[in-house]
């Protein structure tokens, strides 16, 4: 199975596993009356939700480049990652008041234990569901994925502190009359929307950050260089490295200097063979290398890059060390 057709498995697997929690925390929560559980319904909506969007757009991410966009669609996986996380700040917002709401009102919660077995469930369902996102979001460096994933292992400890407060109450109605311990369940829906709040910004840092074109992060860069230094002398140096992200997509281009005698033959072998060992390590990667003559005009760009040993560069004008 190619990793596109797992990516597109998993990411409807979490639809289908998201769509089952909602249904079922709405109808216990109504039931029993319990605002924290019907706030882990509307976390596992907005999960839901954005399990949507991440096939949605693992789909349409890998489409082709064509002439309305020359380099392709990555980035519908950043933009979708965007999109969740404005859903999720309303959402926790939402749960936030009405988790104030039934802290003024001090309603009575029947039948906790049945919130404890649905929450219990959850938790378990997203656990091994998020695991499989976080294993192809990994090896398809995919941010969607990835974003599910942590939508839906948020959802896990969020679930387990609700449930840990329900057990209490219902514990608690096992052996006091009438205890005041009611309380716990606005209170467990109010660390439900801390803990939403906080994947939302992790989230909405990441999807922006794409968005803007940052650099590749700097071990990958660093790697880069190492592999144009490892072909000296054959390159006497490079400048102008620019590296950014889109989706899955990386873009890298960089200028490096050779021999003025060089072939064109011998200059395209070092390119391909520089393209070759970059898109072994990155293999979602578009590659543009610029090859220029080393003819002794040393501007501070070239020299900061440049890999002759100091007395074989030719000294014209200011040196930069």
């Amino acid at each position: 199975m190619t990793l596109q057709k797992r990516k597109e498995r998993v990411a409807l697997l979490s639809v289908l596993s998201n769509s089952f929690l909602v249904l079922f925390k709405v109808i216990v929560g109504l039931l029993i009356g319990s605002v924290s559980i019907i706030s882990e319904a509307i976390h596992s909506g907005m999960d839901l939700l954005a399990s949507f969007i991440a096939l949605f757009s693992v789909k349409t991410s890998q489409n082709p480049a064509d002439d309305g966009h020359p380099f392709g669609h990555g980035k519908v996986e950043s933009i979708s990652g965007l999109v969740e996380a404005v859903l999720i700040f309303v959402a926790a917002f939402w749960i936030i008041l009405e988790a104030l709401k039934k802290l003024n009102s001090q309603p009575s919660l029947e039948f906790a234990g049945w919130g404890v077995a649905v929450m219990l469930l959850s938790a378990v369902l997203n656990f091994i569901v998020s695991q499989k996102l976080f294993k192809v979001g990994k090896e398809a460096d995919s941010i969607a994925l990835q974003a599910d994933a942590w939508h839906l292992r948020t959802d896990v400890y969020t679930s387990l502190g609700v449930m840990a407060s329900l057990a209490v109450i219902w514990l608690s109605h096992k052996f006091f009359n009438e205890p005041y311990i009611h309380w716990l369940d606005p209170v467990a829906a109010l660390f439900v929307a801390i803990f939403i709040l906080r994947a939302a910004y992790d989230l909405t840092y990441r999807s922006i950050r794409d968005l803007m074109d940052v650099k590749l992060p700097a071990d990958e860069e660093a790697w880069i260089r190492d592999l144009i230094i490892s072909h000296r002398p054959a390159i006497h140096g490079y400048h102008q490295l620019r590296t950014r992200k889109a989706g899955n997509l990386r873009f890298i281009e960089f200028h490096i200097k050779v021999d003025p005698q060089m072939t064109v033959f011998s200059s395209h072998e070092i390119t391909r063979i520089l393209k070759q060992s970059i898109t072994k390590k990155f293999p979602q990667s578009s590659i543009t290398i610029h090859i220029e003559p080393c003819d002794g005009r040393c501007d501070d760009k070239c020299v900061s890059g440049c890999l002759l040993a100091e007395e074989k560069r030719p000294h014209l004008g200011k040196i930069v060390n």
